[in-house]
């Protein structure tokens, strides 16, 4: 299918709102080089896939220097790409590709925590007296030899590693090898956005931030309490995890990166149009923590919690209980909107785990992400419909899934090689063995095998994508619920004089539903089909029902 370009047009500094970001894992997206991983030239090769689906920009995680012991999160050099990945040659390339398209693109930035390879980490653990001694975060023991309060890894153990040289501890809210940057020290801050600015000079349209709120750490170094065990859910880190034990209100979510933010959106303010989405992991607190980033206009232009990437269930209640929650804690707001990440178990597996149709199941949940309030993220395969693989424990490649297995597999199952091709080898991903394995099962859903398929999921993402640009409403609109009816989930969104009634059979059986009072004419082009019975409309299972007020 070929392309042609995007049209240019005035600058739209407002563009990432209801935006539709397109996140690519570069390991898994497509090798051009023969060695079993993927790089930015095969995401080059790939970027017509992404313009046909129809969505407005690309998120790509790290690609910069690594030495990969969190695959690309520990970062041994911020402004080159690792040679895995190619060169900075091939990131110019690829975006200027992506441009052409008409797509923008953004990267992952990682500041809370570097790799222990860095340079600066290298340098700051030489002694407590060199200049970059304060970079990180140091302590010192308790007198006992014990670490110097009870703070956690997310990865598992104390969020505590002692250094030998400088006879002090380190912390680290991830792997041991990934310590925690200081910013409380304006070099450390003033370094960071340096970065900033050298992504942005050489012309990307914006950022994820990683792990966001986890960038300062209490100076007190005060114990984090007790969490209640009723309080406790496994949002951000498995249930197996001590991390849920506590309250992590000292390592992490500390009001001092409010004025930090701000720093970093003046920079952002210096260029046009640049946004940036920041990822907040709190299982307490997290759509507070999202208002108090996203308020004032100049801080975060939006940002992400883990309500929807969390294992809980859909249902109507709990879509419009989030959404509601969202409104009253981050008024001035803005969300982005994911079901599926790196991170996390595919939606289709952790929601649609026992559903018969799990094509018509992918297909719900594809129009209810993107009709509601708020940007979204889609992962890259979701778009196929694909499953979290299940892999033996001797190709797990995820240091925290190989701490918790077997109660906790890691993230590998949702980072498997995309499948393009199910005729070659590989399907299509990469001409030799693979860093993960391509399960069959994902072959099978490759994209030549959906492509040209009116009843595939990959053309119903891409024709529902079309809808949705076609109606602003669902991109900028404000929404409205309706009393929910059993299993089916019912709101309006509206913008500009338009409304757009939205109806969604979140049930494996034929419902009949009832409309709100209004004179509603029933909308095309969205892939779904509903009779009309006067007010009530008879909605197949999965199945979903959109109309116009006139």
């Amino acid at each position: 299918m070929s392309i042609a370009p995007q049209a240019t047009s005035a600058v739209d500094k407002d563009w990432w709102r209801g935006a539709v970001i397109y996140q690519i894992y570069p390991r898994s997206y497509q090798d051009s080089n023969g060695d079993g991983i993927g790089d930015l030239k095969g995401i080059a090769v790939r970027l017509p896939h992404v313009a046909a689906l129809g969505v407005d920009a690309i998120w790509i995680s790290p690609f910069f220097t690594s030495p990969m012991r969190d695959f690309g999160y520990d970062v041994s050099n911020y402004e080159d790409v690792d040679p895995i990945f190619g060169t900075l040659a091939d990131f110019d390339a690829m975006m200027t590709e992506a441009h052409r398209l008409g797509i923008k693109v953004m990267i992952d930035l990682v500041m809370s925590h570097s790799s222990d390879r860095h340079p600066w980490f290298v340098e700051s653990r030489s002694s407590k007296n060199n200049p970059k001694a304060d970079w990180y975060v140091w302590a010192d023991a308790k007198p006992d030899g014990t670490p110097p309060n009870n703070w956690l890894s997310i990865f598992g153990g104390s969020a505590w590693a002692w250094d030998p040289t400088r006879m002090q501890y380190y912390m680290h809210n991830f792997l041991t090898s990934q310590p925690d940057l200081n910013l409380h020290n304006p070099e450390v801050q003033d370094r960071l956005l340096d970065v900033v600015r050298f992504w942005l000079d050489r012309g990307v349209d914006g950022f994820r931030l990683d792990t966001i709120n986890f960038y300062f750490h209490d100076k007190e170094l005060r114990d984090n309490p007790a969490l209640e065990p009723a309080r406790r859910n496994a949002s951000t880190a498995p249930a197996v995890n001590p991390y849920n034990f506590q309250e992590h209100i000292y390592d992490k979510n500390r009001p001092e990166n409010l004025e930090f933010l701000k720093r970093f959106r003046a920079v952002l303010d210096e260029y046009p149009a640049i946004a940036a989405v920041g990822e907040v992991g709190d299982s307490q607190r997290g759509l507070e923590i999202v208002g108090e980033y996203t308020s004032g206009g100049d801080k975060m232009h939006m940002c992400y919690a883990f309500e929807f990437l969390a294992p809980d269930a859909l249902s109507p209640d709990r879509v419009e209980e989030v959404m509601k929650d969202f409104a009253a804690a981050a008024p001035e707001g803005w969300a982005c909107w994911a079901f599926s990440n790196h991170d996390v178990v595919r939606h289709v597996s952790r929601w649609g785990n026992l559903v018969a149709d799990r094509d018509a199941f992918a297909k719900l949940y594809a129009a209810l992400l993107l009709t509601l309030r708020g940007s979204v993220c889609m992962y890259q395969g979701e778009e196929l419909a694909l499953t979290e693989a299940d892999l033996a424990y001797q190709d797990l490649q995820d240091p925290y899934g190989i701490q918790f297995w077997p109660e906790f597999k890691g993230r590998d199952g949702c980072r498997t090689p995309m499948v393009w091709d199910s005729q070659v080898a590989q399907g299509g991903f990469s001409t030799v063995k693979p860093w993960l394995p391509v399960p069959v099962e994902h072959i099978l859903r490759a994209v030549n095998v959906q492509q040209g398929d009116e009843n595939s999921v990959l053309e119903q993402y891409r024709r529902f994508l079309a809808f949705r640009k076609l109606h602003p409403a669902f991109a900028k609109g404000e929404i409205a619920f309706s009393e929910p009816q059993g299993d089916v989930l019912v709101y309006t969104r509206s913008y500009a004089g338009e409304t757009i009634l939205c109806v969604f059979n979140m049930s494996p059986v034929e419902t009949l539903a009832a409309l709100p009072d209004g004179n509603w004419q029933a909308l095309t082009g969205h892939g779904f089909t509903s009779n009309n019975y006067g007010n009530k409309i008879d909605i197949p299972a999965w199945g979903a029902y959109f109309a116009r007020l006139a």
